[in-house]
Parts: structure tokens; C-alpha cells; sequence
């Protein structure tokens, strides 16, 4: 049934743990809800309470929700309800005015950048315009996080490159320019740098916008696959309704700062509740 909050989707195949990554399924417990053990891999990410504001912009109220490990689920929600504001919370580009935010156990709102450094390289993010660099050839743009943050050789880095970049159907374009991509090749390049560190889990700003059917369906299908190759964790925001229900193993709906719904793409599609059936039908935005 949709609820307002919950532990739902899909388990998956364990992924590969990347070298030197710590951290441990955690969280805490709400009352009638079985403990995270009990719950296929636990989970990964909390919202317990969180407000956030921008002046006299209150875009969270309190919000909670709970994102079970090797899942993938989409936030839905009208134009500035906070959907990519949820994104930047959990990987710490935002911090919540009260309230918690829970990744792998771990409060990380009171955490400094300094401390924050471990929890990001767990944490794959494709922005929305994939935020290449320009002045870098592809290969350079996916091989930029395995520079900065491993003692890998270049012949690794070379071998690494390769590898994610055949895991979302880009062989051989290392050598080529980002101006050179069209925008869903582009995005796939993202998607490659986002998985070089091999992160438990991927955030997903607007992944299919300015894409034509063709590559969004592309996009929507790499999504699915890295899940169950990789064993990650997928969060994902958009407004392709499309998309929402063709890669969620759960949707939660923002509205008024928290979420107003939340289950499978098929129980949103059998709720009673006439705003989801007016979202989903692009009744209102």
C-alpha cells in the first residue's frame, strides 16, 4: 500500500565493496518496523526530521524516509519541492537546519568537509548536465576522481577507465572530446566517472532531461543494469513519470516539505489519493 513512510523494493546481488571503504549497514529502528538485519541488507540512507530552508523558502519540513540498501528509488515532486535539495543533503553539499541524516549509520550533518571526504567517495553523483570537463578528453574526465582520491598506476587507472566506460556501452571513446558527444553519450560519460570509485551508492539528478526517448531509454536501462551488476543503491530524481516507473523498485512523492506518499511504481499507480493520480496523470506539476 502507499504510505506516508516505509521499507520497501527490491534485494539485489551483493556488490563489490571498494578497497579502503568503511562503514556498515546501520540506523535507527521505528517503532512496529523490523530492525535493518531483518530487512534484505539494511539500510543505507535516513531523513529523520529534516528542515531546510532557503531564507523564507521552507522547501523540507520534517522530513523522514529510509532508503534500503541495493534498491533504486525516485523522488518524484512539482517544481521546487525540494527533490534535488534531498540529493545535495545526503552527500553533504547541503546541511539541514534540525533534524538528521543518516548515511551507513552515520549522523554526517554535524560532519566538516574534512570528514566528509570518506563519506563522499562511497557516494557516486550524475548531475543533471552531466558536468563534464571540457578541456579533458573523455578517458581524462572518467580517470579525474581515480587521480584525486587512489595510489593507482596509470596502466590501472588506463584498465579502470576502460572498464566503466564498456559498463555503459562507451568503448573506445576515451580519446574523444566531451564537445564531440551528443548530450546522452555525454551523460554516460557521467555515469562512467560516477561509478570509478565503485560507490555503494548513486545519486541521479534529472538523469533523462534534454534527452530524446531514444537515449533516455538508454539512460533508463543503464540504470537498471549498474543495480543489478553492481549492487548499488540508486536515488534518483526526476519529472519523467516514464522513467520513474520503469527503473523504481519504490517512489516517494515530496509535498509540503516531506513526503506525502511513498511505495512501488504499481501501488502509486493503484492509490486512492486523488494529487498522486493528478501528478501522475500531469494533471498539476
Amino acid at each position: 500500500m502507499v504510505a506516508e513512510a516505509g521499507v520497501g523494493g527490491r534485494g539485489l546481488g551483493a556488490g563489490k565493496k571498494p578497497e579502503g571503504f568503511d562503514g556498515a549497514p546501520g540506523g535507527r529502528v521505528e517503532p512496529g518496523m523490523p530492525p535493518p538485519e531483518q530487512v534484505e541488507g539494511g539500510i543505507v540512507v535516513e531523513f529523520h526530521g529534516a528542515w531546510k530552508a532557503f531564507g523564507r523558502l521552507q522547501v523540507l519540513a520534517g522530513l523522514d524516509l529510509q532508503i534500503r540498501r541495493r534498491e533504486t528509488i525516485t523522488i518524484i515532486g512539482g517544481s521546487g519541492s525540494g527533490k534535488t535539495v534531498l540529493l545535495k543533503l545526503i552527500v553533504g553539499l547541503l546541511k539541514p537546519e534540525a533534524g538528521q541524516i543518516l548515511v551507513e549509520g552515520e549522523d554526517i550533518a554535524p560532519l566538516t568537509e574534512a570528514q566528509l571526504f570518506r563519506v563522499r567517495r562511497r557516494i557516486g553523483f550524475l548531475f543533471q548536465g552531466a558536468a563534464l570537463f571540457d578541456s579533458l578528453s573523455v578517458g581524462e574526465n572518467v580517470a579525474y576522481p581515480l587521480r584525486e582520491h587512489t595510489r593507482m598506476d596509470d596502466a590501472k587507472i588506463g584498465a579502470r577507465v576502460r572498464e566503466v566506460l564498456g559498463l555503459v556501452g562507451l568503448d573506445g571513446v576515451e580519446a574523444k572530446e566531451p564537445s564531440a558527444l551528443s548530450g546522452g553519450m555525454r551523460k554516460r560519460v557521467g555515469l562512467a566517472r560516477a561509478i570509478a570509485l565503485a560507490p555503494s551508492l548513486i545519486l541521479y539528478d534529472e538523469p533523462t532531461t534534454g534527452l530524446d526517448p531514444q537515449n533516455a531509454e538508454k539512460i533508463n536501462d543503464l540504470i537498471r543494469d549498474l543495480q543489478r551488476k553492481l549492487g548499488v543503491t540508486s536515488v534518483v530524481v526526476t519529472h519523467d513519470m516514464h522513467s520513474a516507473f520503469k527503473v523504481s523498485d519504490r517512489i516517494a512523492m515530496l509535498r509540503d516539505g516531506r513526503i506525502a506518499a511513498l511505495g512501488t511504481p504499481e501501488e502509486l499507480q493503484r492509490s486512492s489519493h486523488e494529487f498522486v493520480q493528478d501528478f501522475i496523470a500531469g494533471r498539476i506539476e
